[in-house]
């Protein structure tokens, strides 16, 4: 009992609340299926009348419930329940009524509800496409309208929305059956039918169904139907239907003039007219067509839209190639518009369409004085003086017919009315390029460049106000560069690449635009050269152009067709284009390492194959190079520092690369170590670097380093602003360590060697010299000698400087009166002067 009252109090509690829209549709649904499911569980074995009467009102309200919101596969457990129901229902009045006027009156009333339970069971079979069942339960209720005659209309109308449903789902066959019978079951009962209106609805579906599912086969049907249609109710839309199954029939000229005379009475709008007209005239039936569309004025004389059928009879003139007759009507109209027969806004504006599109038609095809004519109608229509977007673009249109046909002065007119109408277009500026072009005229055409480029640049913030978008913009500029080489324009061709090139979103453009723009400043600097002349403005366009191909190239693209593939072909032919202009550049340093530097960036692109990983070394050591030489300049300190730094840069970029190049090979004859080792040595001695010390500690443990290197690393040990004796030093005793282990010493290189480390070891004016000094040096001097005795290669001016610097160390050693020590670097000096040649008796 509990269980039950609970079900009952939940049924109310949502009827309640889905009246005041606190839940929706489906959840009422819900509610409603948990109620129902609680009753019948309540359910005795002989339940009281008034518990069946409850059930079957849950149940059906149930089944209806999930039908509305389009489940109606879980309706038909509940619709078969309420029949059950009203089946107990009925038994049980029946025994309980001996008078057989009682029965019939249960009966009367089991019957009402067994009627609504069976159209929700038809509605539930046609939502899941049973044909069959919907077709056996509406004829089940069909059979009962003789006792239940008012529920004719209700029949009529389901079966009516069934036709639709099957109508929009194209299944025309269902479709004609369930609207038939919605006809037929409208006639049952003119009580209680649905009315002439409604009936002729019908039958205008059901004649549109016939003619929808196959014209040829069911055109007599079709015809029919339509035909009782507009008996029922005469309306616009029967006669046009009537008319267009006429039409498809292929019905004489005189059957449709029949079938719109039947309507002559009928009260229709002047857009209904004229839509016949165009469906007759769209048909080929233009006698009957123009002679329907002369009839309309008739009809409308007080209408303000009478400028329609004009339209309308001038565009099927048009579409049929009656073009002077058409013309003939448009001069009419321009008669009429300072006549006081101005056509509407909106019909003045369409007929600017048709005139336009007539003008471009000839315009394509190259006819540009009939163009002309029709862009002339059109101008007819605006007053001198007027200001007007569309009278801007009007008169550019007309500048290109007149340019095509040479008349020069003519364009330049209709160009001059255009920036007056519309000054900011940038198609009116790219008019202006155009005759400026034509005319020669270079610096008025880069002008115009400039303000078109000007223009695209703006689109962003004022898109609004110049009603052009940014792919139009750069259309039109790639146009213009295209007009500049036609006519060999280079530099305005240069300016509009320019511009294009920062705007384009499309990447394959945007790199062809790139290619181009390099391509001419290319053969432009190449003529400089050849006239041993450079323009640096040129030169470092090019470096623009290169670096916002490196940019472009590292932006991430979200168009699929610029493919990965793409993108390091286009990288590939922008990094050998620096590459060859960095070689091209020797007398010019900064620009070499300029071109270099970009160069090895856009290589970053490609693939790490060997060749690009060779480039990409040669690159960077190349921009080192380079550096170090600016370096060496005379520059500020602060210049010097920045230089070096990027010098030591590249050189940590290129060591990376260089690590992995050489396990793709063998690379044994390859100088890179060594330059890697020198440049890093000078750019680190240089920036007074602290970790310069530890560099040079591996230098030292290397078997194999060459004598030359050692030399040059004493020497740039040395060079301002580096300072490092220490270091010098001791890269010359190894230097000469390596040439007294040759097999046959190099006297003249072996020389030099000594000199250098004597040099630095015994610095010139120094007279306090610390003994073990002396003694390092003794032995230098005594190795020469050595050197001296055993070759007759040794240099003789270096013979010379030996003993010089020996005879005057004893000097500076007598005057501060170490007379051993002095008699002893006599001593040494005089034993060189035995091996002087021709000069000996000159210092004997």
């Amino acid at each position: 009992l509990q269980v039950e009252e609970s079900a009952v109090s939940l049924w109310n509690w949502t009827v309640t609340k889905h009246t005041g829209a606190v839940i929706s549709d489906e959840q009422r649904a819900k509610l409603r299926f948990v109620a129902c499911r609680l009753i019948c569980l309540c359910e005795g074995s002989d339940p009281p009348e008034g518990t069946i009467r409850r059930q079957i009102l849950m149940s059906m309200k149930t089944g209806k419930g999930w039908i509305d919101i389009g489940k109606a596969g879980l309706a038909d457990g509940f619709l078969e329940t309420a029949v059950s129901s009203i089946e107990k229902l009925y038994a049980k009045l029946r025994k309980g009524s001996q008078d057989e006027a009682d029965i019939q009156t249960h009966r009367a009333d089991v019957e009402k509800s067994l009627f609504k339970v069976l159209s929700y069971q038809a509605e539930s079979a046609v939502a899941q496409g049973d044909f069959q069942k919907a077709v056996m339960c509406v004829q089940r209720c069909k059979d009962m309208l003789m006792k239940l005659p008012k529920e004719t209309c209700y029949l009529s109308i389901l079966c009516y929305n069934f036709g639709v449903e099957t109508y929009e789902w194209k299944r025309y066959e269902q479709s004609s059956f369930w609207l038939s019978q919605s006809y037929d079951i409208g006639k049952m009962d003119m009580k209680y039918s649905v009315g002439k209106e409604m009936q002729a609805k019908v039958l205008r579906l059901l004649a549109t169904t016939y003619f929808e599912w196959d014209c040829s086969l069911y055109l007599d049907k079709a015809l029919k139907a339509i035909s009782l249609a507009n008996q029922e109710n005469l309306h616009p839309a029967g006669f046009f239907l009537k008319v267009k199954i006429l039409l498809k029939s292929g019905a004489s000229d005189e059957d449709i003039n029949s079938a719109l005379a039947e309507f002559t009475q009928l009260e229709m709008s002047l857009d209904f007219c004229l839509n016949t007209a165009k469906l007759l005239l769209e048909h080929g039936r233009e006698s009957v067509g123009f002679d329907f569309l002369k009839s309309v004025p008739e009809r409308f004389e007080s209408s303000p839209d009478l400028g329609k059928i004009t339209l309308l009879h001038i565009e099927f003139l048009l579409q049929n190639k009656r073009e002077l007759l058409a013309k003939q009507k448009i001069e009419e109209v321009i008669i009429g518009h300072y006549t006081g027969k101005q056509l509407l806004p909106e019909a003045l504006n369409q007929l600017h369409i048709i005139l336009w599109d007539r003008a471009a038609k000839h315009y394509e095809e190259k006819n540009y004085s009939e163009a002309l004519q029709w862009y002339n109608y059109s101008v007819s229509f605006y007053t001198p003086g007027q200001i007007d977007q569309n009278l801007a673009k009007l008169q550019r249109n007309m500048a290109s017919c007149y340019l095509h046909l040479k008349q020069v002065d003519k364009a330049k007119e209709a160009v001059k009315q255009a920036e007056r109408c519309d000054p900011n277009s940038i198609f009116t500026k790219f008019s202006v390029y155009k005759i400026a072009l034509m005319e020669n005229d270079t610096d008025k055409a880069m002008e115009a460049v400039i303000e078109m480029g000007k223009l695209v640049e703006k689109l962003s913030e004022h898109e609004d106000k110049l009603r052009v978008d940014k792919n139009t913009g750069s259309n039109l500029l790639s146009l213009a560069a295209q007009i500049a080489l036609e006519n060999d324009q280079q530099i305005v061709a240069i300016k509009a690449l320019e511009y294009l090139s920062e705007h384009l979103q499309d990447c394959q453009q945007l790199f062809a635009a790139l290619k181009c723009l390099v391509r001419l400043m290319l053969s432009k600097v190449m003529a400089e050269n050849a006239e041993k002349r450079w323009v640096y403005e040129d030169i470092n366009s090019i470096l623009t152009y290169l670096n916002l191909a490196h940019k472009k190239l590292g932006e991430t693209f979200a168009e699929e067709k610029f493919t990965g593939d793409m993108r390091i072909l286009e990288a590939h032919w922008f990094r050998k284009v620096a590459w060859n202009l960095a070689v091209q550049f020797k007398d010019s340093p900064e620009k070499m390492r300029d071109f270099f530097v970009l160069s090895y960036k856009l290589s970053q692109f490609c693939p790490s194959d060997k060749a690009v990983l060779v480039a990409q070394k040669t690159c960077l050591l190349m921009a080192a190079a380079v550096d170090l030489e600016m370096g060496r300049q005379q520059v500020t300190p602060s210049e010097q520092t920045e230089l070096f730094s990027e010098a030591l840069q590249h050189l940590q970029t290129c060591k990376e690369i260089w690590k992995v190049l050489k396990l793709t090979g063998d690379f044994a004859k390859d100088p890179t170590d060594t330059l890697l080792l020198l440049y890093e040595f000078e750019a680190r001695s240089k920036l007074n670097d602290p970790t310069l010390h530890n560099l040079m500690e591996s230098v030292w443990e290397q078997p194999q380093i060459e004598i030359k290197t050692l030399e040059i690393i004493a020497s740039l040990a040395m060079e301002s602003p580096a300072r490092y004796p220490v270091l010098c030093k001791k890269a010359l005793k190894s230097a000469l360590n390596l040439h007294r282990k040759q097999a046959v010493i190099d006297a003249v290189k072996f020389s030099k060697c000594l000199h250098s480390l004597i040099n630095i070891s015994l610095p010139t004016g120094l007279t306090d010299l610390d003994t073990c000094v002396l003694q390092e040096v003794w032995d230098y001097f005594e190795d020469a000698l050595s050197v001296v005795s055993s070759t007759d290669a040794y240099p003789e001016t270096e013979i010379l400087w030996l003993m010089t610097r020996a005879w005057n160390t004893g000097i500076f050693q007598y005057t501060v009166r170490k007379y051993k020590e002095a008699e002893q670097w006599c001593g040494l000096g005089m034993r060189f002067l035995n091996h002087l040649g021709s000069l000996k008796k000159s210092y004997e």
